[in-house]
């Protein structure tokens, strides 16, 4: 049975068959989730999330099939993963009156001197010098993705690549520029 005949057996009742929809696709979403998160019980968390969301969105009926399970559960999980992180960060915000320091007064957090401005500036230049020495293929996703945006699947579809073969990419594009930096002795942190 294909997915959304799983999908419409499922909502029907048949429980079995929801079943099948979670072994055809455990390890590819999990994959997924923990290529992202790299921590092991947070990607078990967000997983098991997954697929209760996806249980309560079809038996609500707000499922619509489009021939896609396989990306929509894959974009339930990145949703998830996002909220996550957007969790995480407010939890890490901090209040002025939290702290025994003036986090207002703090030399670290305030604006960057002209120094610290020309530093940035010449960081920025030789990261564009890089990328300049990286294979065409690698260049075109580490553009396409730190200075366009773009999330792995809108360059996998503008390259005519897999979104594997996205993220591969841009993997090699980071450890080569990392590379390069130590080869030619550049230095390319503020600290």
């Amino acid at each position: 049975m294909t997915d959304e005949e799983l999908v419409v057996a499922y909502a029907q009742g048949n429980n079995s068959a929801f079943d099948v929809l979670l072994n055809r696709h455990e390890n590819n979403v999990y994959s997924y989730i923990y290529f992202i998160v790299r921590n092991r019980e947070l990607a078990e968390d967000i997983f098991q999330e997954t697929f209760v969301k996806a249980i309560m969105t079809i038996k609500q009926g707000r499922y619509t099939e489009n021939g896609k399970f396989r990306a929509w559960i894959n974009r339930i999980a990145h949703n998830l993963i996002i909220d996550n992180y957007r969790q995480e960060k407010n939890e890490q915000t901090i209040s002025n009156d939290d702290c025994e320091m003036d986090l207002f007064n703090n030399a670290k957090l305030s604006e960057g001197t002209i120094e610290d401005e020309m530093i940035r500036s010449q960081i920025l230049s030789d990261v564009k010098r890089l990328i300049n020495y990286l294979p065409d293929n690698q260049k075109e996703v580490l553009i396409l993705r730190y200075y366009q945006d773009l999330s792995f699947k809108e360059i996998a579809d503008i390259t005519g690549a897999s979104i594997n073969t996205a993220l591969g990419r841009m993997r090699y594009a980071i450890l080569n520029m990392r590379r390069m930096a130590e080869e030619k002795n550049m230095i390319l942190t503020l600290d």
